[in-house]
């Protein structure tokens, strides 16, 4: 096999740094297309191919691959004096990344890429393709919470372990309720979607009650059983678990759930003591994301709520099991493939994190 068929050997810190080079609107071109050259080349694709596709002459191939193959990184750069200059150093794309990372002083809560570019003394073209090469996205913001469940890890290991490793003949259920479900109703009727006009509806609405469902998830099939209440006290909750061993009478029932005070009370640990072979599994304190029903809610309120008009909670309720009925004629389960030392890897970091700030 000649050398130029063999792939190039690029380390992941040289491929993050290759590929960002490779979509960036401000690192001089030339240096976009040796990047481009070599991730190609790091693929196996023959000289020749690399090339062709790139638009560039067959010499210039192997003379990259070699730079790179002696350099590394720093072989790919172009020498002292050679070139054009460029428009914006390496000065500028610091200044702007640093400037963006420090709140704005005029009482915003996040830079807008023109407000910074005004800042920074560019256009805010510019400064749009520096902040995407940098990775930094004022515009967004996420959630999160850290948990202190003293027992975090052997509740992930629990509840991880029935999701990739469940009991021989048993059922794994994940159990959670959606509270205050509400029956919103649009004050003047919703103007359905046509050819080039989206969905319309008024921006006020109708309160007409509420409602929570409890659900439970089979992970092995992806069935949902499913109830609504009034309310949600340890009563409904004890109610919903007398219909999920209806539902799955004599085997074994392994109910993974949070740690609302609802599915503790002494009614509730006296119901399971009559009935061993229901065992409750609790996820850790703030970590409702690690039951995998809460992603079946995600999708109910997209699909069948958040968009509906809803006269009254009774016609709520018919909704939601409108949706629960069709999906469980043709609902498959979700697959769980984050491992227990990824999770608790992950939450170390952040663990890490808070500790440092």
């Amino acid at each position: 096999m000649s050398a130029s068929a063999l792939p190039l050997r690029v380390t992941e810190g040289q491929r993050e740094q290759l590929e960002a080079w490779s979509r960036s609107r401000v690192v001089p071109h030339r240096q976009v297309l040796r990047a481009r050259i070599i991730l190609m080349a790091a693929e196996g694709v023959a000289n020749q191919a690399i090339a062709d596709r790139l638009g560039t002459s067959k010499p210039s191939v192997p003379k990259w691959r070699a730079r790179f193959d002696e350099a590394g990184i720093d072989g790919l750069e172009e020498a002292e004096g050679r070139g054009p200059k460029p428009t914006y150093g390496r000065d500028f794309v610091e200044r702007v990344i640093a400037t963006a990372l420090r709140p704005p002083g005029d009482g915003s809560t996040h830079w807008s890429t023109r407000s910074l570019a005004q800042q920074v003394g560019a256009s805010h073209a510019t400064v749009y393709w520096v902040m995407r090469d940098a990775g930094l996205q004022p515009h967004l913001t996420r959630t999160f919470k850290y948990s202190h469940d003293p027992f975090l890890e052997e509740k992930v290991k629990d509840v991880v372990g029935l999701y990739m490793n469940p009991p021989e003949n048993a059922i794994v259920l994940s159990v959670d309720e959606k509270t205050q479900i509400q029956a919103l109703d649009r004050t003047q009727p919703l103007l359905p979607m046509q050819p080039h006009q989206v969905e319309r509806h008024t921006h006020d609405y109708v309160r007409h009650g509420t409602t929570t469902l409890f659900a439970a998830l089979d992970l092995a099939t992806g069935t949902v059983t499913g109830g609504c209440y009034e309310k949600h006290r340890a009563e409904e909750f004890l109610d919903f678990l007398k219909l999920i061993a209806k539902t799955y009478p004599r085997r074994p029932l392994h109910v993974i759930v949070d740690n609302a005070s609802t599915h503790k009370t002494p009614e509730v640990q006296a119901w399971l003591a009559r009935h061993r072979r229901i065992q409750l599994h609790f996820t850790p304190t703030g970590s409702s994301w690690l039951n995998q029903v809460e992603t079946w809610f995600s999708i109910l309120s997209r699909r069948a709520i958040r968009r509906g008009a809803f006269t009254s909670v009774g016609a709520l309720i018919e909704a939601i099991q409108r949706f629960l009925d069709h999906w469980n004629d043709g609902c498959k389960p979700f697959v769980w493939v984050k491992t227990t030392d990824e999770i608790l890897a992950t939450l170390h970091r952040q663990r890490s994190h808070e500790t440092v700030h």
